[in-house]
């Protein structure tokens, strides 16, 4: 697993041992990226079930402003971390061991791009979409990146959001959803 591109282009980072964390695949991380390329620069990132961090690393990468990484994991967490030592992105982010849901609660930051990359069996990323839209932590004009298994529906609607189609990358479906300006 590397950074794609942008000033930290090439970097290998440290992945997650066992089953428990399932990184994202490079032609996935890469299309969705072309998605939304031109809408990285200058903004803040939140990678809620961060895993390994290589999202919104590849967000600071490609000129993201500052990142907020969040995992329940002490493992995901200190990964991330040695991630951002090893791509030098450590005063452009923090990194927060928390539960999605008790994080959203207590977030009093507006992200004009949020990535959900959930653990797949689970409900979270329903729950998180619902959590981010109540909270309205969402910038006006800002782009949430949800990834889901093939077969896993994915039906939800919110008023002020435009929702992309699915795009399918293998067995991997990504969906945006903007705040409308």
């Amino acid at each position: 697993m590397r950074v794609i591109t942008g000033s930290a282009r090439g970097v290998r980072l440290q992945t997650p041992e066992g089953l428990e964390t399932r990184p994202t695949g490079d032609k996935v991380k890469e299309a969705l990226f072309s998605a939304i390329q031109f809408e990285i620069e200058g903004r803040t990132v939140l990678d809620l079930f961060a895993g390994s961090g290589q999202l919104g690393i590849e967000a600071l990468s490609r000129g993201a402003k500052r990142a907020v990484f969040v995992d329940s994991s002490r493992a995901a967490a200190a990964l991330v971390k040695e991630n951002l030592r090893r791509t030098k992105f450590t005063d452009q982010a923090s990194v927060i061991f928390s539960d999605y849901a008790s994080y959203l609660s207590r977030c009093r930051e507006t992200f004009g791009i949020i990535f959900l990359d959930p653990p797949y069996a689970e409900s979270f990323l329903e729950k998180s979409l619902e959590k981010i839209v109540e909270f309205d932590i969402l910038a006006t004009g800002g782009i949430i990146v949800t990834e889901r298994p093939e077969g896993k529906e994915l039906s939800l609607e919110f008023e002020g959001y435009t929702r992309s189609k699915d795009y399918r990358y293998g067995k991997t479906l990504v969906t945006l959803y903007r705040k409308q300006i």
